[in-house]
């Protein structure tokens, strides 16, 4: 795995590659003109635990394309800073700012998955909790298969993957009150999507397409012309293409409604993200009907890490 750290200038960057080295046995890699000499370096080593300090965007972006690259950055309060840097307040602000908002250091830093966020000012202990926070973030992407290898994050599982998945559907919805997107699978294959709002050929809800929605109104669920993201999904498959052993995900929980026709089409499991104000309704339901219910929570893009 390739670790790159990034970050303003005394914002603590050295301080994590150190860390990471010393540590956790990391291998220190040098930033180098040739880009392409290094992008094959890491390349051929993958498997094996690399770090660089990288503030060259140009030279990121080649190294991003690689799926075993782990991008940190590192953001700390002006007081921290200040104390990293040794200057003085005057010294410290002349250079301090010119770095930080470097057009080119923002866009890498921006793109980093985690984002390390040195929240305490206290110097003394800022190794200790910078040691303790790096070591929680490599317990997740360690191996199951070796305690000593670093498993980074080549692809999602499928859960992730579907209710991405689902969530991008949810993108499209046209709906006043709240997107929702819905993905039905069968054998690890998309069967059909869906996503929330009137139906075809009519005016788009965010258009005034639905009055119901368009009033804010959260009863009268009967008048509503807006279709549900799960029976859009199940009316483009049809029972006879959901077949057997399929799972609908759905970035939302099915309401009571949704939930009937699930059972009809013979959905064998729902995998939901968000909770919704009928969920018990809809569990009764689906469990009754044998089928199975779980909730799925995504990992938070990019991780925020308060340290």
């Amino acid at each position: 795995m390739l670790v790159v750290v990034s970050g303003a200038q005394y914002n603590g960057v050295e301080r994590v590659v150190d860390i990471l080295v010393d540590g956790f046995g990391f291998e220190r890699l040098s930033a180098v003109d040739d880009h392409e000499l290094l992008l094959e370096y890491v390349t051929k080593n993958y498997t094996r635990n690399l770090v660089l300090h990288c503030d060259d965007l140009e030279l990121y972006l080649k190294l991003e394309k690689r799926p075993f690259l782990i991008h940190i950055s590192i953001e700390a309060p002006l007081a921290l800073r200040l104390q990293l840097s040794g200057l003085t307040p005057e010294e410290f602000i002349n250079v301090a700012d010119l770095d930080h908002f470097k057009d080119d250091k923002i866009r890498l830093v921006e793109r980093a998955h985690l984002k390390f966020k040195l929240v305490d000012c206290d110097l003394s202990t800022l190794d200790n909790r910078l040691k303790e926070n790096i070591e929680n973030q490599l317990r997740v992407l360690q191996s199951q298969d070796s305690l000593t290898l670093v498993n980074p994050p080549l692809r999602p599982d499928w859960d992730t993957y579907f209710m991405k998945l689902a969530t991008l559907a949810a993108s499209r919805s046209n709906c006043m009150k709240r997107r929702v997107g819905c993905v039905i699978v069968r054998e690890c294959r998309v069967i059909a999507t869906g996503y929330n709002g009137t139906p075809r050929h009519l005016t788009n809800c965010f258009h005034g397409g639905c009055p119901r929605c368009n009033d804010g109104d959260s009863k009268n669920l009967h008048t509503c012309l807006c279709l549900h993201a799960e029976e859009n999904a199940l009316l483009e498959a049809g029972r006879d293409r959901v077949g057997q052993n399929a799972t609908l995900y759905c970035d939302t929980c099915p309401c009571l409604t949704c939930s009937v026709k699930i059972v009809q089409t013979g959905i064998t499991e729902v995998v939901y993200s968000q909770t919704y104000r009928m969920d018990d309704a809809s569990f009764k339901v689906l469990r009754e009907a044998g089928i199975k219910v779980r909730q799925f929570s995504f990992r938070e893009e990019p991780l925020l890490v308060f340290v």
